[in-house]
């Protein structure tokens, strides 16, 4: 059917069993799959008398593909709501039949009932219609605007508006398919719809007033701008001014443009000529041994290399002698610390009382190892000692013992002349 006036196009239809449509190109089509229609295709409910309010989804395909042609798209909101199918059928699929599949699906019972919908693209008289115009709608969402009575009014109010002889729904889109965000679920918030719109007179001056510096610097604000005809649409729908889109079908340049041949441009070779068939066959055995040979020859040489180099050079010969010579000179200092016999330094000797210069005897035994003895030690008389006397101040004499030391088995008597010389 024919949703508002007479120069309105939108065509609505029922389901039903292999139905026949007939949209135009460039028009909105839509189709509304409803759920009372197929609920007779399954079974009651057990008890008879008892209201059937089964969950029921569709599934909507081209016949022999998996999807829907890309001018058509699909819409339930709930398994309770009915499904609708929607778009603009374009002028490539004009006297094409598209026959689009339709499965229903019981979710109580899992049982499948299935329909054809054959869809009869015709040709329109003035597509595409030149003005066209683009509103987004902020407090609807897509299978709200796409009701016949919601539409109706929406194309009332913009004929109202623009005043054109004909005026036709192109298509509906929802916001989400233009990036939009899903809406939080409070104050009743809506996805949002765009709604294009083509007439044939140009754009009214409410709709230009959008294009005015005033609005334009309200929008780059984020604020509203003052159109005139607000009030004709607020009383049901919500636009967004900021974002309508006037395109002026007359004014639009082709982007078509002759390609001049130039630098950078193959010239035109004709027809592709393939080889004959007398040409002789190519050997390609050599190539194929000059492939593999070459690169593992290179490959063998640096592995020589790189084996003389770790094993044969003298350099590493050198390391490994310089790491046992390390290794056995260090076995032969520990060995020695463990067997040395060297008398003690001059620190470790006794030494007399400073009152009564008596010695003092040591605090252990003469057996003591060296590694074990500490540095000062009492006074004693050990071998290999010199005593000589000193002069005192008052004329006395006393003592002082001296550590005689032996190198290669001659005494060293450096200190001891030393002492003798003062």
């Amino acid at each position: 059917m024919t949703a508002g006036k007479k120069d309105v196009y939108t065509i609505f239809s029922k389901v039903h069993s292999d139905r026949n449509v007939y949209p135009s190109a460039g028009v909105l089509f839509v189709h509304v799959l409803e759920r009372e229609y197929f609920k007779g295709e399954f079974p009651p409910y057990p008890k008879p008398g008892e209201i059937s309010n089964d969950p029921i989804t569709f599934n909507t395909n081209l016949m022999g593909y998996p999807d829907r042609p890309g001018w058509l798209r699909y819409i339930q909101r709930t398994p309770y709501s009915d499904g609708v199918l929607y778009g603009s059928p374009t002028a490539e699929n004009v006297g094409k039949p598209t026959i689009i599949e339709i499965t229903a699906y019981n979710r109580r019972t899992f049982e499948t009932a299935r329909h054809n919908l054959i869809i009869n693209i015709m040709s329109a008289e003035d597509f595409p219609l030149p003005y066209q115009a683009e509103f987004f709608i902020k407090n609807m969402n897509v299978e709200e605007m796409l009701a016949s009575e919601v539409l109706g009014d929406f194309l009332g109010a913009v004929k109202n508006v623009w005043q054109p002889e004909r005026l036709n729904a192109i298509n509906i889109t929802s916001a989400l398919d233009r990036g939009g965000r899903v809406p939080l679920p409070i104050n009743d918030m809506k996805e949002g719809v765009y709604v294009m719109v083509g007439a044939d007179v140009p754009f009214s001056s409410c709709l230009r007033e959008v294009e005015n510096p005033q609005n334009q610097l309200r929008c780059s604000q984020e604020m509203e701008p003052v159109i005139t005809c607000d009030k004709k649409f607020r009383t049901q729908f919500y636009i967004d001014w900021c974002k309508i889109s006037l395109v002026d079908k007359t004014k639009q340049v082709s982007t078509y443009q002759e390609v001049i041949r130039g630098e950078g441009i193959l010239p035109d070779g004709g027809e592709y000529k393939p080889p004959s068939d007398s040409l002789k066959s190519r050997d390609y055995y050599t190539d194929f041994l000059i492939t593999l040979a070459v690169p593992s020859a290179v490959a063998l040489v640096l592995f020589l290399i790189l084996a003389y180099i770790m094993c044969c050079r003298r350099e590493g010969v050198i390391q490994l002698v310089h790491h046992s010579a390390i290794q056995k000179s260090t076995k032969e200092l520990r060995d020695m610390s463990k067997n040395r016999e060297i008398a003690w330094p001059l620190s470790t000797l006794p030494v007399f009382h400073p009152v009564t210069g008596e010695l003092i005897r040591p605090l252990h035994a003469d057996s003591y190892e060296s590694t074990n003895m500490p540095l000062m030690q009492t006074q004693q008389n050990l071998p290999h000692q010199t005593q000589i006397p000193q002069q005192q101040t008052t004329g006395d004499f006393r003592l002082t013992t001296f550590q005689r030391f032996e190198v290669n088995g001659i005494p060293e008597e450096r200190k001891l002349t030393e002492a003798m010389n003062l």
